[in-house]
């Protein structure tokens, strides 16, 4: 899976650190979200949806590896 969420979240002017405490997790995972490392819950994917004002698909793409 691939994702644009250092992009979405610098258009906001957010640090991973605000990131993570509107969506109540560790800036390590936002951190590694945006490496790839990691693939977030449903209700995580929801909660960035939320925050960025976009559906989740406009973050997140399936890779050919998916």
């Amino acid at each position: 899976m691939e994702n644009t969420i250092k992009v979405e979240r610098a258009i906001l002017n957010l640090t991973q650190e605000d990131l993570a405490q509107k969506i109540g997790v560790s800036r390590q995972t936002i951190n590694s979200i945006e490496a790839n490392r990691y693939v977030p819950s449903t209700v995580l994917a929801l909660k960035l949806s939320g925050i960025f004002k976009k559906p989740v698909n406009a973050f997140f793409k399936l890779s050919s590896n998916d």
